[in-house]
């Protein structure tokens, strides 16, 4: 054996010895409550991995790492902004849907009545109408499952209902005049959901459009209203973005663009890491000669702002109702690998004037969301004067009209709620919904006689007839609600206008709906008004 061997016979095992000495020491260590910390350092720079890597590698439970951040990230969101979300995969499509402006499902207007599934009406065009079905059929089964008499919910029958285009459901159809139930088999499709609920003309030269959100669609379809109602003679608009939350910014800009003249500023966004970027109109308005009103309130935000904004701060148009939400901020839509999105707010946007309307939310996303119930309180539903903003607000219109930023759009002229007929009578109707159960039953039980109206002036002239009033008053009492003579006074020409609303809707949708409601409507009646006086 030569000496450099039998010095390894003698090295080995006093490094074999060291070794498990040392290692025997860190053991202890590790195990140790009290352990020395500079032992985890660990070599990941991003925290927030190592943490979520050393739970589920050492947590003394099972812990599944992409459920703890499915429920780590809204917390996580929430401290930015209000408006800043995350969209987990499983709702993504659905959240999408009212902005994309289509769905794939069956096509029906349905409702739920002592646990039955009533279909309101068929989609015109759509796969329902195709095979037959009709308004007033009752759905009892679906791919043979009972569903009549189950506690079934909306979204239970959507779910049911909805699927790829092409899938095909099978529906056990109840029909009054028919004993026996009748099969249907519905081929899926796309079916279109509408932004603009209705146009109208209100008079020989005033219309009236309904956008109820800002989607994809929304731009065309307000171009398809707006052209028939040019040829019905409109010469002045009442454009109606009350309760509209928003959606895309660009629906709003592009339309803003057919009221405005060549190179006029419409909005501006800018943030952080995204620089200024201005939106100009064009010179290829169709309504370059309009008169314009635009409705707005409390529920008017987002791209309803936009488009508000834009047309108040180039003194283009009047601005009827009460304060708008306040949302000036612009979330950018990113889509993961697992079918999750992320909308991040990236910009804030900016009215002509230099206004952000974004109300505060230092305070947090709870009092954010409980404005709306401060204003209430506040008295600003009631009276204009109620609200009180600082000078640093101020802005300047082209032709000096004061506006203000901070906290939504204010309106040109201030219109409150309709508070004097709200008797307790009328509130416990609401509560009950008996005025939309009224509506659906008597559609039902009359759909023989109405079917042969032939339009809206002739199912008013109808109910009238009928005293439809006193009719519902006896159906509410039946319900266990009464009122007193004077609860019933007060508030007898707005529930009349209602039923008859509701009763329009089930036979001819919105276009029966609105020009019905829109009569006892105080802002849509004060828009009307200027728009004669100018």
């Amino acid at each position: 054996m030569d000496s450099t061997n039998k010095k390894w016979v003698i090295i080995m095992p006093i490094i074999l010895a060291l070794v498990l000495i040392i290692g025997i020491l860190l053991g202890s260590k590790l195990q140790n409550n009290n352990y020395d910390k500079k032992f985890f350092i660990h070599p990941e720079p991003n925290k927030f991995n190592t943490i979520l890597n050393y739970i589920e590698e050492e947590y003394v439970d099972s812990v599944s790492k992409s459920e703890l951040v499915e429920k780590i990230i809204p917390d996580m969101l929430a401290e930015l902004d209000p408006h800043s979300i995350y969209i987990p995969a499983r709702d993504l499509k659905r959240t999408n849907e009212p902005l994309e402006g289509n769905f794939d499902g069956i096509g029906i207007q349905f409702n739920i009545q002592r646990d039955t599934v009533f279909v309101v009406n068929p989609i015109p065009k759509g796969p329902s109408e195709k095979v037959g079905i009709l308004a007033g059929d009752r759905i009892v089964y679906v791919d043979d499952s009972l569903i009549a008499g189950t506690g079934i919910t909306n979204n239970s029958v959507m779910k049911m209902l909805r699927g790829k285009q092409g899938t095909k459901v099978k529906l056990g159809i109840k029909r009054k005049q028919n004993k026996e139930v009748i099969n249907f088999v519905v081929t899926r499709d796309k079916i279109p959901l509408y932004s603009v609920d209705v146009a109208y003309m209100v008079s020989e030269d005033i219309g009236y459009i309904k956008i109820s959100k800002f989607s994809r669609t929304t731009f065309d379809e307000f171009i398809s209203a707006i052209e028939e109602l040019q040829s019905a003679g409109l010469k002045k608009l009442i454009l109606d973005l009350r309760n509209n939350s928003g959606g895309y910014m660009n629906a709003a800009i592009n339309i803003a663009d057919q009221f405005l003249n060549s190179n006029k500023l419409i909005v501006y966004t800018q943030g952080k890491a995204r620089p200024k970027n201005k939106s100009f109109s064009t010179s290829s308005g169709l309504c370059l000669n309009t008169e314009l009103t635009i409705l707005i309130d409390e529920f008017s935000a987002s791209a309803s702002e936009i488009l508000a904004g834009a047309i108040q701060d180039n003194d283009r148009g009047t601005i009827i109702g009460r304060r708008s939400y306040g949302k000036g901020l612009v979330q950018e839509q990113t889509i993961f690998h697992d079918g999750s999105a992320l909308r991040l707010t990236i910009a804030r946007y900016y009215t002509p004037t230099g206004r952000c309307i974004q109300k505060s939310y230092e305070n947090g996303n709870s009092d954010y969301y409980h404005d709306i119930n401060n204003r209430y309180d506040n008295g600003e539903f009631s009276q204009a004067d109620s609200i009180q903003l600082p000078d640093s607000l101020k802005y300047y219109t082209p032709k000096g009209k004061v506006v203000y930023g901070g906290g939504g759009i204010m309106p040109d002229n201030f219109v409150s709620m309709d508070t004097i007929r709200l008797s307790p009578y009328f509130t416990k109707l609401i509560n009950k919904g008996l005025m939309y159960q009224f509506a659906f039953k008597y559609v039902d039980d009359n759909r023989h006689v109405l079917s042969e109206l032939s339009g809206l002036s002739d199912l008013i002239f109808h109910l009238e007839k009928e005293n439809i009033f006193q009719i519902f008053l006896a159906f509410a009492k039946e319900k266990s609600v009464s009122g007193t003579k004077k609860d019933i006074k007060m508030s007898e020409k707005l529930i009349n206008t209602r039923i008859s609303a509701f009763i329009a809707r089930n036979i001819f949708n919105d276009i029966g709906f609105y020009p019905i409601i829109n009569e006892e409507d105080k802002t849509v009646l004060k828009a009307v008004e200027i728009l004669k006086a100018e």
